[in-house]
Protein backbone atom coordinates (compact mmCIF):
# COMPACT_ATOMS: atom_id res chain seq x y z
CA UNK A 1 0.00 0.00 0.00
CA UNK A 2 1.27 3.56 -0.65
CA UNK A 3 2.60 5.49 2.27
CA UNK A 4 -0.37 8.34 1.56
CA UNK A 5 -2.74 5.52 1.72
CA UNK A 6 -1.12 4.37 5.09
CA UNK A 7 -0.97 7.85 6.99
CA UNK A 8 -4.75 8.14 5.69
CA UNK A 9 -5.75 5.41 7.27
CA UNK A 10 -4.05 5.52 10.77
CA UNK A 11 -5.79 9.34 10.96
CA UNK A 12 -9.14 7.86 10.25
CA UNK A 13 -8.37 5.23 12.89
CA UNK A 14 -6.73 7.50 15.36
CA UNK A 15 -9.24 10.27 15.71
CA UNK A 16 -11.86 10.56 18.17
CA UNK A 17 -15.18 9.25 17.84
CA UNK A 18 -17.43 12.46 17.13
CA UNK A 19 -21.31 11.82 16.72
CA UNK A 20 -22.46 13.39 13.30
CA UNK A 21 -19.73 15.83 12.14
CA UNK A 22 -20.25 19.89 12.74
CA UNK A 23 -22.37 19.70 9.79
CA UNK A 24 -24.48 16.95 11.56
CA UNK A 25 -24.52 18.61 14.47
CA UNK A 26 -25.93 22.02 12.92
CA UNK A 27 -28.56 20.59 10.95
CA UNK A 28 -29.88 19.18 14.42
CA UNK A 29 -29.40 22.47 16.20
CA UNK A 30 -31.22 24.71 13.73
CA UNK A 31 -33.95 22.19 13.41
CA UNK A 32 -34.48 22.22 17.11
CA UNK A 33 -34.31 26.37 16.92
CA UNK A 34 -36.84 26.54 14.56
CA UNK A 35 -39.27 24.58 17.08
CA UNK A 36 -38.50 26.36 20.31
CA UNK A 37 -41.31 27.41 22.63
CA UNK A 38 -41.35 31.24 23.20
CA UNK A 39 -40.06 30.65 26.75
CA UNK A 40 -37.61 27.75 25.96
CA UNK A 41 -36.04 30.36 22.86
CA UNK A 42 -36.09 32.89 25.30
CA UNK A 43 -34.22 31.03 28.07
CA UNK A 44 -31.81 29.92 25.57
CA UNK A 45 -31.10 33.58 24.61
CA UNK A 46 -30.22 34.58 27.98
CA UNK A 47 -28.01 32.00 28.11
CA UNK A 48 -26.12 32.45 24.57
CA UNK A 49 -27.00 35.86 23.39
CA UNK A 50 -26.58 35.46 19.82
CA UNK A 51 -25.00 32.24 19.34
CA UNK A 52 -27.72 30.01 18.23
CA UNK A 53 -28.22 26.23 18.99
CA UNK A 54 -26.45 25.29 15.43
CA UNK A 55 -23.11 26.82 16.76
CA UNK A 56 -23.85 25.57 20.26
CA UNK A 57 -24.63 22.26 19.28
CA UNK A 58 -20.73 21.59 18.14
CA UNK A 59 -19.38 22.89 21.17
CA UNK A 60 -18.52 19.93 22.62
CA UNK A 61 -16.53 18.64 20.19
CA UNK A 62 -14.72 22.17 19.73
CA UNK A 63 -13.37 22.15 22.80
CA UNK A 64 -11.85 18.86 22.73
CA UNK A 65 -8.39 19.85 22.14
CA UNK A 66 -8.82 22.16 25.22
CA UNK A 67 -5.96 21.26 28.01
CA UNK A 68 -8.10 21.66 31.01
CA UNK A 69 -8.53 18.06 32.98
CA UNK A 70 -12.46 18.45 32.18
CA UNK A 71 -11.64 17.84 28.60
CA UNK A 72 -8.89 15.55 28.80
CA UNK A 73 -9.77 12.87 31.13
CA UNK A 74 -13.53 13.62 31.92
CA UNK A 75 -15.55 14.49 29.16
CA UNK A 76 -14.84 11.90 26.19
CA UNK A 77 -17.49 9.57 27.55
CA UNK A 78 -19.98 11.77 27.48
CA UNK A 79 -20.32 11.31 23.88
CA UNK A 80 -21.59 8.13 23.63
CA UNK A 81 -23.41 4.63 25.22
CA UNK A 82 -22.55 0.80 25.28
CA UNK A 83 -26.09 -1.44 25.40
CA UNK A 84 -25.25 -4.49 25.31
CA UNK A 85 -28.91 -5.51 24.52
CA UNK A 86 -31.50 -3.74 22.69
CA UNK A 87 -32.60 -1.03 25.33
CA UNK A 88 -30.42 0.69 27.72
CA UNK A 89 -29.71 -0.48 31.84
CA UNK A 90 -28.47 0.67 34.78
CA UNK A 91 -25.82 -1.71 34.52
CA UNK A 92 -25.29 -0.55 31.04
CA UNK A 93 -23.54 2.88 33.13
CA UNK A 94 -19.69 2.48 33.54
CA UNK A 95 -18.24 3.64 36.17
CA UNK A 96 -16.89 7.25 33.85
CA UNK A 97 -20.29 7.76 32.88
CA UNK A 98 -21.81 8.13 29.61
CA UNK A 99 -24.21 10.22 27.38
CA UNK A 100 -26.92 9.22 30.07
CA UNK A 101 -25.36 10.48 32.79
CA UNK A 102 -24.20 13.25 31.50
CA UNK A 103 -27.47 13.93 29.91
CA UNK A 104 -29.19 13.40 33.21
CA UNK A 105 -26.92 15.99 35.54
CA UNK A 106 -26.37 18.87 32.54
CA UNK A 107 -30.21 18.67 32.89
CA UNK A 108 -30.32 19.24 36.47
CA UNK A 109 -27.75 21.95 36.44
CA UNK A 110 -29.61 24.00 33.66
CA UNK A 111 -32.87 23.75 35.94
CA UNK A 112 -31.15 24.61 39.24
CA UNK A 113 -32.09 28.11 39.82
CA UNK A 114 -29.17 28.77 41.53
CA UNK A 115 -26.66 27.85 39.38
CA UNK A 116 -24.41 29.83 38.05
CA UNK A 117 -24.69 31.68 35.33
CA UNK A 118 -21.56 29.51 33.15
CA UNK A 119 -22.35 26.33 34.32
CA UNK A 120 -25.83 26.69 33.12
CA UNK A 121 -24.59 27.77 29.47
CA UNK A 122 -22.06 24.75 29.30
CA UNK A 123 -25.15 22.50 30.37
CA UNK A 124 -27.14 24.12 27.93
CA UNK A 125 -24.49 23.57 25.21
CA UNK A 126 -23.83 20.14 26.26
CA UNK A 127 -27.45 19.16 26.02
CA UNK A 128 -28.14 19.66 22.51
CA UNK A 129 -24.95 18.42 21.60
CA UNK A 130 -25.99 15.09 23.88
CA UNK A 131 -29.00 14.69 22.34
CA UNK A 132 -27.94 14.73 18.98
CA UNK A 133 -25.30 12.05 19.81
CA UNK A 134 -27.69 9.95 20.86
CA UNK A 135 -29.59 9.69 17.77
CA UNK A 136 -26.65 8.52 15.66
CA UNK A 137 -26.93 4.69 15.51
CA UNK A 138 -23.19 4.04 16.16
CA UNK A 139 -23.41 5.93 19.35
CA UNK A 140 -25.36 3.10 21.06
CA UNK A 141 -22.48 0.83 20.65
CA UNK A 142 -22.53 -2.73 21.46
CA UNK A 143 -18.88 -2.33 22.96
CA UNK A 144 -17.38 -4.79 20.51
CA UNK A 145 -15.67 -2.61 17.92
CA UNK A 146 -15.73 0.87 19.23
CA UNK A 147 -18.78 2.05 17.79
CA UNK A 148 -18.05 1.16 14.34
CA UNK A 149 -14.30 2.63 14.85
CA UNK A 150 -12.61 -0.50 13.87
CA UNK A 151 -14.93 -1.83 11.11
CA UNK A 152 -12.96 -0.73 8.12
CA UNK A 153 -14.63 0.30 4.45
CA UNK A 154 -13.75 2.34 2.04
CA UNK A 155 -15.53 5.35 1.11
CA UNK A 156 -15.96 5.60 -2.68
CA UNK A 157 -12.77 4.50 -3.17
CA UNK A 158 -11.08 6.31 -0.04
CA UNK A 159 -9.71 4.54 3.14
CA UNK A 160 -12.48 5.00 6.29
CA UNK A 161 -14.57 3.13 9.25
CA UNK A 162 -17.86 2.56 9.63
CA UNK A 163 -18.41 5.04 12.63
CA UNK A 164 -16.81 7.96 9.98
CA UNK A 165 -19.25 7.73 7.11
CA UNK A 166 -21.88 7.90 9.81
CA UNK A 167 -20.47 10.71 11.30
CA UNK A 168 -20.01 12.78 8.51
CA UNK A 169 -19.27 10.83 5.26
CA UNK A 170 -23.21 10.27 4.29
CA UNK A 171 -24.07 13.86 4.92
CA UNK A 172 -21.11 15.61 3.34
CA UNK A 173 -22.29 13.57 0.14
CA UNK A 174 -25.46 15.72 -0.29
CA UNK A 175 -23.06 18.79 -1.12
CA UNK A 176 -25.17 20.91 1.35
CA UNK A 177 -24.42 23.69 4.04
CA UNK A 178 -25.80 22.42 7.11
CA UNK A 179 -28.80 25.58 6.31
CA UNK A 180 -29.15 24.31 3.18
CA UNK A 181 -29.98 20.75 4.61
CA UNK A 182 -31.55 21.81 7.56
CA UNK A 183 -34.30 24.14 5.59
CA UNK A 184 -34.83 20.72 3.40
CA UNK A 185 -35.27 18.62 5.86
CA UNK A 186 -37.69 21.06 7.87
CA UNK A 187 -39.85 21.32 4.66
CA UNK A 188 -40.37 17.77 5.36
CA UNK A 189 -41.51 17.43 8.57
CA UNK A 190 -45.07 17.34 9.10
CA UNK A 191 -47.15 18.47 12.32
CA UNK A 192 -47.89 15.08 13.09
CA UNK A 193 -44.11 13.94 13.09
CA UNK A 194 -43.60 16.42 15.64
CA UNK A 195 -46.18 15.77 17.84
CA UNK A 196 -44.96 11.54 17.43
CA UNK A 197 -41.53 12.26 18.08
CA UNK A 198 -41.89 14.80 20.72
CA UNK A 199 -40.31 11.93 22.72
CA UNK A 200 -38.00 13.26 25.98
CA UNK A 201 -37.03 9.88 27.34
CA UNK A 202 -33.52 9.27 25.58
CA UNK A 203 -34.17 5.27 26.55
CA UNK A 204 -36.57 5.77 23.62
CA UNK A 205 -33.76 7.80 21.38
CA UNK A 206 -31.16 4.91 22.23
CA UNK A 207 -33.54 1.94 21.30
CA UNK A 208 -34.40 3.34 18.26
CA UNK A 209 -30.61 4.26 17.90
CA UNK A 210 -30.03 0.29 18.49
CA UNK A 211 -32.41 -1.09 16.28
CA UNK A 212 -30.84 1.25 13.32
CA UNK A 213 -27.24 0.15 14.12
CA UNK A 214 -28.33 -3.22 13.42
CA UNK A 215 -29.14 -2.64 9.67
CA UNK A 216 -26.13 -0.34 8.75
CA UNK A 217 -23.62 -3.24 8.86
CA UNK A 218 -22.69 -3.40 5.27
CA UNK A 219 -22.31 -6.73 3.67
CA UNK A 220 -18.66 -6.11 1.86
CA UNK A 221 -16.25 -2.86 2.57
CA UNK A 222 -16.72 -0.85 -0.65
CA UNK A 223 -19.22 1.58 0.00
CA UNK A 224 -20.93 4.25 -2.41
CA UNK A 225 -23.41 5.25 -4.27
CA UNK A 226 -25.54 2.05 -3.34
CA UNK A 227 -24.66 2.03 0.52
CA UNK A 228 -25.89 6.56 0.42
CA UNK A 229 -29.21 5.39 -1.28
CA UNK A 230 -30.07 2.74 0.90
CA UNK A 231 -29.41 4.66 4.43
CA UNK A 232 -30.26 8.00 2.86
CA UNK A 233 -33.99 8.21 4.31
CA UNK A 234 -32.35 6.62 8.19
CA UNK A 235 -29.63 9.17 8.25
CA UNK A 236 -32.51 12.12 7.31
CA UNK A 237 -35.10 10.81 9.69
CA UNK A 238 -32.76 10.46 12.40
CA UNK A 239 -31.24 14.75 11.73
CA UNK A 240 -34.93 15.37 11.99
CA UNK A 241 -36.04 13.43 15.00
CA UNK A 242 -32.86 14.91 16.99
CA UNK A 243 -33.80 18.56 16.06
CA UNK A 244 -37.00 17.67 16.96
CA UNK A 245 -36.18 16.14 20.01
CA UNK A 246 -33.79 18.85 21.48
CA UNK A 247 -36.26 21.63 20.79
CA UNK A 248 -39.11 19.23 22.73
CA UNK A 249 -36.45 18.34 25.78
CA UNK A 250 -35.43 22.12 25.97
CA UNK A 251 -39.14 23.52 25.88
CA UNK A 252 -39.68 20.40 29.18
CA UNK A 253 -36.42 21.65 30.32
CA UNK A 254 -37.94 25.90 30.65
CA UNK A 255 -41.21 25.36 30.21
CA UNK A 256 -42.47 23.01 33.05
CA UNK A 257 -41.84 23.49 37.03
CA UNK A 258 -39.54 22.25 38.97
CA UNK A 259 -40.38 18.50 39.99
CA UNK A 260 -40.94 17.13 43.08
CA UNK A 261 -37.61 16.07 45.03
CA UNK A 262 -39.12 12.76 46.04
CA UNK A 263 -40.00 11.82 42.00
CA UNK A 264 -37.55 10.59 39.84
CA UNK A 265 -36.81 12.59 37.18
CA UNK A 266 -37.94 11.71 33.20
CA UNK A 267 -34.12 11.99 31.81
CA UNK A 268 -34.04 8.72 34.48
CA UNK A 269 -36.87 6.65 33.41
CA UNK A 270 -36.58 3.07 31.31
CA UNK A 271 -38.26 1.67 29.20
Amino acid sequence: MHKSVLLAASLVFASPANAWGPIGHRITGAIADENLSGLARANVRVLLGSEDLAEAATWPDDMKSNPDPLWQTQASPWHYVTVGGDDYRPSDTPPTGDAMTALSRFTATLRDPKAEADDKRQALRFIVHIIGDLHQPLHAGNGADRGGNSVTVTWFGKPSNLHSVWDSALIEQRSLSYSEYAAWLSRSVTPNEIITWSERDPAVWIHESIALRKSIYPAAPALSWDYAYEHRQDIDDRLKRAGIRIAAYLNWVFDTPLPDPNQASPVLSQK
